[in-house]
């Protein structure tokens, strides 16, 4: 008799382009942990960061991702474009299958204070990160056929709020978003949980920051992006299946 494969449950992971961040570490936790990963990344939003960012870094992601998880895909997606959640459901489905698992690990962020915030720039701040997340949580849930009790949705926040304004009063709406989904998905089975990993070393902290954020940790040192992405593989998990409508730190105890 032929051996049988058995067939991987498939989690889609936006926001997954940097190989040093946080929705990288997440989809390779996510693949080693017997997930088929679809991940979503946007370069032009990456290289308007200072820090910038390798063009090829999502190539060598997908490279990754397929040692642990063969079937597993990524495409380009612009989430300020109403139009790209059904999208991206719709491509999700017909290489991969249905998606059992959510994880919102995309964002944009571009610092700035209540005086100081653009009209063009508050927009587009709630257009991708609370629209598209309610975009893609309402294409999860309405697609949604998993059994009762495997289904999942995570979100990553932030509490940044002065001198951050857009990003933080945005991140706060999808919070609301991701938590309202453990009500209203109950039907289904699906657990949805937001998890704030506090200051994360993906290369955007000063070294003065750095120190200072090591220094009010009690474990004496900075988060790093597979410490979120381990709490993120355990939601995910069968294990995780009692933890619901949760905001979780996972920042080491930083105050």
């Amino acid at each position: 008799m032929a051996h049988v494969t058995p067939e991987r449950p498939v989690a889609f992971v936006t926001g997954a382009s940097r190989k040093i961040g946080i929705g990288s570490a997440v989809a390779l936790a996510l693949a080693e942990s017997g997930w088929d990963v679809a991940a979503t990344f946007w370069r032009p939003y990456d290289a308007t960061m200072h820090w910038g960012s390798d063009f090829t870094d999502a190539d060598a992601l997908l490279d990754e991702l397929r040692v642990s998880s063969p079937r597993s895909v990524s495409l380009e997606a612009d989430l300020s474009d109403p139009g790209t959640p059904a999208r991206i459901f719709d491509h999700v489905e017909r290489t991969l299958g249905p998606v059992t698992a959510l994880v919102l690990s995309h964002c944009q962020s571009v610092d700035s204070d209540i005086l100081s915030t653009s009209l063009e720039s508050f927009d587009l701040h709630f257009a991708v990160n609370a629209r598209a997340t309610w975009l893609l949580v309402r294409e999860f849930g309405a697609r949604f056929r998993g059994r009762h009790g495997t289904g999942r949705i995570v979100g990553l926040t932030s509490d940044h709020t002065a001198g951050n304004l857009p990003y933080g009063a945005s991140k706060g709406a999808m919070d609301r978003i991701v938590l309202a989904a453990a009500h209203e998905f109950k039907n289904l089975g699906v657990t949805a949980n937001v998890i704030n990993p506090g200051a994360t070393d993906t290369g955007w902290m000063s070294q003065e920051l750095e120190d200072s954020v090591r220094r009010a940790t009690p474990l004496g040192r900075i988060g790093l992006p597979r410490d979120c992405a381990n709490l993120v593989a355990f939601l995910c998990s069968e294990q995780g299946g009692w933890v619901n409508g949760q905001l979780l730190h996972s920042n080491g105890g930083s105050k």
